[in-house]
């Protein structure tokens, strides 16, 4: 017999799983968009509204664990609580690196980059909408759209993956033409890995939401995403 009760609560920590990714996006651009115009107030602001990132993660464990103690959920709407607790985590530590950035960013002062930065915030554009979208695969009750969903979002990784590279690439070359280039192109190195991070945590969300839907833990396993999709 359907829980009714359950299924409207689980329905709202997903929506607060979707709030939550929205505070993660907006510190991730706010802390981009501040080391890209040197702007350290906004990177102060960044670090500030982490705790608020935080509050809200441990909200929403709280609420799943309630949960599974009031109503002693079984298959599949467990694998949803479990899910969503995972989920929340990842999106926490994505706010995590957002306000890695801003602190690189204030350790940077009002100096310049090293570099011009267009490959960075391409990086950051392209990790923010996987993450987005493995929301997306969290949401839907379609088992084929959320692998078809995660199967986008690990093509868009190894694109962050080449960017990152090229990154990596440029700024090394960049130091072995002046050694007092270092430390400026240390910094850069450091926003960049943050970003490939947040892109490595999509991957995770999106293929924990096929977990949820299906019971299939795919990773990188070809044969059970064609499971999936079949």
């Amino acid at each position: 017999m359907p829980n009714e009760q359950l299924d409207y609560n689980l329905a709202h920590l997903e929506g607060e799983i979707v709030l939550l990714g929205g505070l993660v996006e907006t510190a991730i651009f706010k802390a981009v968009r501040a080391l890209r115009y040197r702007d350290l107030d906004l990177s102060r602001e960044v670090i500030a509204e982490d705790d608020r990132i935080d509050e809200f993660e441990t909200k929403i464990q709280n609420d799943c664990v309630e949960q599974i103690r009031r109503q002693a959920p079984l298959a599949a709407d467990l694998r949803r609580i479990i899910g969503m607790m995972f989920i929340a985590n990842e999106l926490e530590r994505m706010g995590d690196y957002a306000e890695g950035i801003a602190k690189v960013s204030i350790n940077m002062g009002h100096e310049a980059p090293l570099k011009e930065l267009e490959d960075i915030p391409k990086m950051a554009d392209l990790a923010v909408s996987m993450m987005k979208r493995s929301i997306d695969a969290m949401t839907t009750t379609n088992r084929e759209d959320s692998a078809r969903i995660a199967l986008e979002i690990e093509n868009d990784d190894d694109e962050v993956d080449r960017l990152y590279q090229k990154v990596q690439s440029d700024i090394l070359t960049l130091v072995e033409e002046n050694r007092e280039r270092a430390v400026r192109g240390t910094y850069l190195l450091w926003v960049a890995h943050n970003i490939e991070r947040v892109a490595d945590r999509s991957t995770n969300i999106a293929e924990r939401a096929i977990y949820m839907s299906t019971g299939i833990i795919v990773g990188g396993n070809a044969e059970a995403q064609a499971a999936v999709l079949s």
